[in-house]
């Protein structure tokens, strides 16, 4: 089995993000970057699958500029090997990195793609999706649990009110990774050795024209202060008629 995985490099959600004095990108020094979280479960998914199989090989794609550090991690888990598509821009919209990911995956011709959900910086959970669409594959989203049999995969997604909804596709395919669907495993001593050896390949690539850009950035506004409205059962009517009609939370 052939399974190529999509991953970014994406600030620490625990890093204090500060704009730049252009106000359309972000001062990165002193930011932590990291492999996107929902990756993460895409990258030990795709080394499972594999090993379920038997044989196979997991290739890690990216797009962007110095991810070696996070490409040798998805390497020292167990993939088998990275390419990297250098080019370091501060933005490029969702449709011109699916562009980009799609002609490299078609030469591979993987038996399944797998992207994590969004990224946690743009959160916009589109490029996994543009990418089954101009590869012309089944796609489902937010997997949190995954079989392969017969040359079909056989997905759940969470549905609203705890239910699970089911699917099938058959391979080749591209899923994209929710939480729940494994946990991913921390690379140990000898495949971090081992992740030094493997070959991340950085081949040339056409890069479309960008469909959008940035205007500008602006930081979410401070949350206002906290009200007291008065003290134990007293200011429960008062509370009441606050959340309905000023948060509209009832």
């Amino acid at each position: 089995m052939k399974v190529t995985v999509c991953v970014k490099r994406v600030p620490s959600t625990a890093t204090r993000i500060k704009l730049a004095e252009d106000g359309k990108s972000i001062v990165e020094d002193g930011v932590e970057y990291v492999l996107n979280p929902y990756d993460e479960f895409a990258v030990e998914e795709a080394i499972r699958q594999v090993d379920a199989a038997g044989e196979g090989e997991v290739t890690i794609v990216t797009l962007g500029g110095n991810v070696t550090k996070e490409l040798r991690t998805c390497l020292a888990m167990g993939a088998h090997r990275a390419v990297h598509l250098v080019q370091d821009v501060p933005f490029r919209d969702a449709l011109s990195v699916a562009r980009i990911l799609a002609a490299e995956i078609e030469k591979t011709g993987p038996d399944l793609v797998l992207f994590g959900r969004q990224a946690v910086d743009n959160d916009n959970a589109q490029v996994g999706l543009m990418v089954a669409t101009l590869l012309n594959m089944p796609a489902i989203p937010d997997v949190v649990a995954l079989s392969i049999a017969n040359d079909t995969a056989r997905a759940e997604r969470e549905a609203e009110g705890g239910a699970r909804e089911v699917f099938e596709a058959a391979l080749p395919c591209v899923l994209t990774t929710h939480k729940g669907l494994n946990e991913p495993r921390y690379p140990k001593l000898k495949g971090i050795m081992a992740a030094k050896k493997k070959p991340i390949d950085q081949p040339e690539f056409e890069a479309p024209t960008a469909a959008q850009d940035v205007v500008t950035l602006e930081l979410p506004p401070d949350r206002p202060e906290g009200r007291v409205v008065g003290e134990g059962a007293a200011a429960v009517p008062e509370l009441l008629r606050l959340l309905r009609d000023e948060a509209s939370a009832l």
